[in-house]
């Protein structure tokens, strides 16, 4: 049983529940991307990021083979983390625009990002029973940021569909017919007990490079969502 943030964040990094995506990552590891062919590749399982007493909770889908999975942190060395990060630095949420690797001194600000799956899958598609495999991390996270988290911001529909479930376990009740996932729908979840405050869910379409290329998500409309979660949240003031 992991009773800090970092308790889990040393166990999410050494599992190896799921034998594709540990045989998968590690290829990706061992052939490397050729950009990157003089780099040791983390290889591993990607715990969250952010302080353990975070107020918001930015969640994706799954590491990156040559982002996170090389660089052992949630959305650093790809173009989607590039994304996510100058838009978290733009509304006061990082403390630089810039994630590239775990030491160049990236900061955030009442915030924590992390992922219902936490290994680098292949075509970035984890399986569903990978997917439910993996569901305990997530609930253990949000058992124990529940002191403090408020606002949860989720990236894409994978995302959407993976955590309403973990919330309903994590003690949060969730309205049926189950709410739908769109780019800027926000729900608001009563606690199932004295132990939990209500929680504000946003729908924000994924930082991938297809949705940011093609205009689907622009800076502005991502910049809206954390804004708006960030007030959710209770977080004020700015790097």
């Amino acid at each position: 049983m992991c009773r800090t943030i970092g308790e889990l964040d040393a166990a999410v990094s050494d599992c190896r529940a799921c034998p594709r995506l540990v045989a998968w990552r590690e290829q990706v590891a061992q052939e490397k991307r050729a950009a990157f062919r003089d780099e040791t590749y983390w290889g591993r399982p990607v715990p969250g990021f952010g302080p353990d007493d975070a107020r918001l909770l930015i969640v994706g889908l799954a590491p990156a083979a040559h982002g996170g999975n090389r660089t052992g942190r949630m959305f650093t060395g790809d173009r989607s983390g590039d994304v996510l990060y100058a838009a978290m630095y733009a509304v006061g949420l990082a403390n630089q625009p810039t994630a590239v690797h775990r030491g160049d001194g990236l900061q955030l600000l009442g915030a924590r990002v992390t992922a219902p799956v936490h290994c680098a899958p292949p075509d970035n598609k984890p399986l569903p029973e990978e997917r439910d495999r993996c569901r305990h991390w997530l609930e253990t996270e949000l058992d124990l940021l529940a002191p403090t988290v408020r606002a949860i911001v989720v990236l894409g529909g994978f995302g959407w569909q993976a955590l309403l479930p973990v919330l309903d376990g994590a003690g949060w009740e969730i309205p049926r017919p189950r709410p739908k996932f769109g780019h800027g729908v926000q729900i608001t979840l009563p606690p199932k007990g004295s132990d939990r405050a209500p929680m504000q869910v946003f729908g924000c379409y994924h930082v991938s490079q297809r949705n940011t290329s093609t205009g689907l998500l622009t800076d502005a409309m991502l910049e809206s969502v954390l804004t708006q979660a960030k007030s959710a949240a209770g977080i004020s003031g700015a790097w």
